[in-house]
């Protein structure tokens, strides 16, 4: 091979060497790119993990502040129970004792009547003092009206002492253990307790409440607890009527029949007790329905409520007893709230 070959072979070798050269700084550089790109999305990618752990770390500082709160209120209602419940046995002592007095009273006063009856068939002409009492006293009118009043009193005394009965039962202070307990009689004290809220003002009639008691056996449960979930569904119950009632006249709203419906009954297949609690008013939309027990989740206008009431009562179904607690509805047909609590 001559030198003029030679010089050629080594352009050839050179060409195709810096050939190379251009397609390495090109691929440099492509690898560079690459390279600030991912250094960039990696840094972004760290920039939201601290983000969220920010995030989660203040989440985490109000979940145990809410838990703090939960654990307060728990306390003071437990408290409250046991207050609530001295004062309704401390009440029901006087009235027992007006309760007993009052039955001879009227026994003596009919007996009284009575006699001051015989004495004016007796003694038709009586003393003119005697006639000037009985103008000013009105025998007549007092004669008709003290039963009435004695009455009146008597059905007083029943209704502190039904009042006083209903708060023992409803604030019954749970231990650490299940008691027995009688599911109707809480869910009557329960009523009693709201009757101020069901009965007719002037703005609408009384809510109808309708009780389909089955046979159910007594079950061992947290009675206070259980109590409280009661409360709070037929509360929400009665708070959804009033909802529906508003822009209605008094008329309208007595076509519509306000009703609260309380049914329970037994599952025998999967021996469960089943309690249902349904009203009629406007209902609510799939979006509330799947997140109505979540905590602070309330369709109420602020100020008007928490949100804790029912993802409180979901806590003590399905955590406290082993059960469950769901909601139906649609909007237009009201809803159902179904607790299914376990027999052991």
């Amino acid at each position: 091979m001559n030198c003029e070959q030679k010089i050629q072979t080594l352009e050839k070798a050179n060409r195709i060497l810096q050939k190379k050269l251009d397609r390495a700084a090109i691929d440099r550089l492509q690898l560079e790119e690459t390279n600030r790109k991912k250094e960039s999305l990696l840094k972004k990618v760290i920039n939201e993990l601290q983000e969220s752990q920010t995030q989660l770390q203040q989440r985490t500082l109000e979940l145990e502040q809410t838990l703090i709160n939960l654990q307060t209120m728990q306390d003071k209602m437990s408290v409250l129970g046991g207050l609530v419940a001295d004062v309704a046995h401390e009440i029901n002592n006087p009235v027992c004792f007006i309760m007993g007095n009052i039955t001879p009273a009227i026994e003596y006063i009919h007996g009284l009547l009575y006699l001051i009856g015989l004495y004016q068939q007796c003694y038709p002409d009586p003393f003119k003092e005697i006639t000037n009492q009985i103008k000013v006293m009105d025998l007549e009118y007092v004669s008709e009206d003290l039963p009435k009043l004695i009455m009146s009193m008597k059905e007083g005394t029943d209704r502190i002492s039904n009042l006083s009965s209903s708060l023992r039962t409803f604030a019954r202070a749970d231990t650490e253990s299940k008691l027995p307990f009688n599911i109707h009689e809480g869910i009557n004290s329960t009523l009693f307790i709201l009757k101020h809220r069901l009965k007719a003002n002037q703005n609408r009639p009384e809510i109808q409440v309708i009780k389909k008691f089955g046979d159910i056996p007594i079950i061992d449960c947290f009675p206070g607890q259980l109590n409280q979930v009661f409360m709070n569904i037929v509360a929400n119950a009665i708070d959804a009527l009033e909802e529906s009632n508003s822009d209605l006249s008094f008329a309208e709203i007595q076509t519509r029949n306000n009703q609260i419906i309380i049914q329970t009954s037994l599952d025998y297949h999967n021996n469960y007790v089943l309690i249902r609690i349904k009203d009629n008013a406007l209902g609510i939309s799939e979006e509330m329905k799947a997140k109505i027990f979540e905590h602070s989740f309330t369709t109420k206008p602020v100020g008007k409520g928490t949100g804790l009431g029912l993802s409180i009562a979901h806590q003590i179904i399905v955590q406290k007893h082993g059960g469950t607690l769901e909601v139906e509805s649609a909007l237009g047909e009201g809803s159902e709230f179904a607790i299914a609590i376990p027999i052991y």
